[in-house]
């Protein structure tokens, strides 16, 4: 039976990208499957939905979800991996749409598929071509988020252009965090999975989306998501006072040493060190509980869909 792969195409303001998209993925599309393009418009202010409306003319292939204001591509990339379930897809691949992401590896994503691979990610590997700027902050960040996660993946520098399987996709969807960070999440599901590399492609058309502050917040997300950050925050004053203790302990001692006499030994500072650890060690522990209370206690929606071409009956 001929198996069903759906394309996720996240697209914010993205009319210039559109169609050359189109023309240079569908060069990669074997006809020994069933393909559906999901087009995700994450409310689009200019004219990226009626394009892909006028696609969808000439090609039932192209599907389409277009929310009521921006949600961000993270919300994006979940809408279209439950349109994909919605379509009974045994596969499916997120890809950006201004070709960073080559089609030219799709057929690279399948031969690994077949080979029993569930999650199929990629990366750069490397920044040739782009700006010694974007290049640091990438790397400092990946960096910064692998000692805080001790995620692996992404600190490898991994993109959210992947083929997922159909046991990845309904672990994604399990996933309910309002927050999302999907590099995080491959490590989170498990599953067999496999990383495959490509050299560093400069977007087709258009301007990126994305700014330094866009993405220091996206950063803080995914670093937040899937770490206790903040309690590094007590546990690093609770260290500084624990030096300070020992540093108080050494200087009494020594004080006494050279009166001669154990009364000399001050024990004030001592005692308010060790009451500033407790503060810390108590501080982070509420910091902690905050954490697992704030995972059990979401329940906004991801995303709001305001239109669509796609329903159970596909």
């Amino acid at each position: 039976m001929m198996k069903t792969i759906s394309i996720i195409v996240p697209c914010y303001n993205e009319h210039e990208t559109i169609n050359i998209y189109y023309d240079e993925v569908t060069k990669y599309l074997d006809s020994n499957y069933k393909w559906n393009i999901i087009f995700v418009d994450d409310g689009s202010k200019d004219n990226t939905l009626s394009i892909i409306k006028e696609l969808n003319k000439k090609d039932e292939r192209i599907k389409y979800v277009s929310f009521s204001r921006n949600f961000g591509k993270e919300a994006a990339m979940y809408a279209g991996l439950e349109n994909a379930k919605k379509l009974n897809s045994d596969m499916a691949i997120i890809m950006d749409v201004d070709l960073q992401d080559p089609p030219r590896l799709i057929p690279e994503l399948l031969k690994s598929y077949d080979e029993g691979y569930h999650i199929i990610y990629t990366r750069q590997k490397n920044r040739h071509g782009s700006s010694l700027k974007s290049a640091f902050f990438s790397l400092t960040f990946y960096r910064v988020y692998s000692f805080f996660t001790k995620d692996k993946v992404v600190a490898k520098g991994a993109r959210d252009y992947c083929l997922l399987d159909k046991k990845a996709i309904d672990a994604f969807l399990s996933v309910k965090d309002y927050k999302r960070f999907t590099k995080g999440i491959y490590n989170y599901v498990g599953f067999k999975n496999k990383c495959i590399e490509f050299d560093y492609e400069k977007r087709v058309a258009g301007e990126t989306k994305w700014n330094f502050k866009k993405l220091f917040r996206y950063a803080l997300i995914g670093i937040n998501e899937f770490s206790s950050l903040y309690t590094y925050i007590p546990k690093f004053f609770g260290f500084l006072t624990f030096l300070l203790l020992i540093y108080d302990v050494i200087r009494q001692t020594i004080n006494a040493v050279n009166a001669s006499s154990f009364s000399a030994f001050n024990f004030s500072p001592i005692r308010f060190d060790l009451a500033l650890i407790a503060i810390f060690f108590t501080l982070y522990y509420l910091f902690k509980l905050c954490y697992e209370l704030r995972g059990q206690t979401r329940n906004r929606p991801i995303y709001i869909e305001e239109e669509t071409n796609i329903d159970e009956a596909d």
